[in-house]
């Protein structure tokens, strides 16, 4: 039986340097198992994106591991058959590791990704970590009657347990937490829906609130105000039984984030909600559009404040969002986004602007022993 290696990415100063090999293999890899799972690379890793992830960690650790056969004392890019990419917040959540396991359909059942898990599980020990969140991808929701249909403990969403990520994770001591929902919106939309929506929206919204549009930079004056959206985005979403704990945001995290995302290649624009009142935000939206695939949009965080909800705001935010994009980017063909299958507010929000869904992602836990 062949044997498998597991290497960790170095840090190289660039993508052309020769110790860049893993974060280009481990791309590679990416792109195929979105391949086969939903016939396109939309959501894949580029090498540029990972290597941000490693060089940028002033709130976060992130390690990436490669796993090549044994045999190779210089392994290359050609030789990557799978990756675990780890990231571990360092301020807040300082039990959990967040990993990410990716096997190339051609090299399954072989015994890589059982590798990568356990030096996965070793690095999130030597860094003080307790417990591991990890994910399965899933083409499509079995029927609830269906052989193997495994149904999130929230009530809300179904796996196929027999499908090979579900069945690795629960073969190694996962257990099923959330199911969330990946949806994508094919663009454009149709401009009167999106105006009526809009209208209804602003309509139940009323008054006292009023938005504001930015990209790439938040003007100073509302860092502060958005680093309180972010840090309530990590209490206010739904969560499941997942064991995660409120992760303060502050002006500097804010600022980084942008940084982040400008090294990804990316672009980013915000929909927000002020309620004028209080002069202070009640909601927002996000999405991210790298510059190299203009046909691809990333649906980042929404959220509307607990006490703010009620007011269609979730709706008002993203229609106006979606304006935009028409007019800012014609280019773009696909906005992809995943939703807790318990958020019923938001899912409705989005199949009334016509996002289909498309695939289930099984959300995992595990306590390390």
């Amino acid at each position: 039986m062949r044997t498998w290696s597991v290497t960790r990415s170095p840090v190289p100063p660039s993508l052309e340097d020769p110790a860049a090999w893993a974060l280009h293999g481990a791309s590679a890899v990416s792109f195929a198992v979105d391949h086969d799972t939903y016939g396109n690379d939309d959501v894949a890793y580029t090498a540029q994106y990972l290597h941000v992830g490693l060089t940028r960690t002033e709130y976060t650790t992130r390690v990436l591991l490669v796993a090549h056969r044994s045999d190779l004392a210089s392994p290359t890019a050609q030789d990557v058959v799978g990756l675990a990419n780890l990231h571990m917040q360092r301020a807040s959540n300082e039990r959990m590791a967040y990993v990410e396991l990716v096997v190339h359909p051609e090299h399954r059942r072989q015994g890589v990704g059982a590798a990568l898990l356990a030096e996965a599980e070793q690095v999130a020990r030597a860094h003080g970590r307790s417990v591991v969140i990890a994910s399965s991808d899933h083409r499509g929701e079995p029927a609830a009657d269906a052989p193997g249909a495994l149904e999130a403990p929230t009530g809300s969403g179904r796996i196929d347990s027999a499908e090979p990520g579900a069945a690795f994770a629960h073969r190694h001591g996962f257990v099923l937490e959330q199911a969330e929902r990946y949806s994508v919106l094919d663009l454009p939309v149709d401009p009167d829906l999106l105006d009526r929506m809009h209208a209804e929206a602003a309509d139940r919204a009323g008054a006292d609130y009023r938005l504001h549009a930015w990209r790439d930079s938040l003007p100073e004056e509302w860092l502060e105000h958005f680093a309180v959206l972010e840090t309530r985005m990590s209490t206010d979403a739904p969560s499941a039984g997942l064991e995660l704990e409120e992760d303060v945001w502050d002006a500097a995290r804010v600022r980084a984030a942008e940084e982040r995302i400008a090294a990804a290649g990316h672009a980013f624009l915000v929909v927000a909600a002020e309620h004028e009142p209080t002069g202070t935000l009640a909601a927002f939206t996000m999405v991210e559009m790298p510059h190299d695939r203009p046909a691809v949009v990333f649906q980042e965080d929404t959220l509307v404040l607990r006490e703010h909800r009620g007011r269609r705001l979730g709706m008002l935010v993203k229609a106006d969002m979606l304006r935009r994009l028409a007019a800012s980017h014609p280019g773009a063909e696909r906005v992809h986004t995943w939703n807790a299958e318990e958020n019923s507010y938001m899912l409705a929000i989005n199949v009334a602007l016509g996002f289909r869904p498309t695939g289930v992602s099984g959300e995992w836990q595990k306590h390390l022993t």
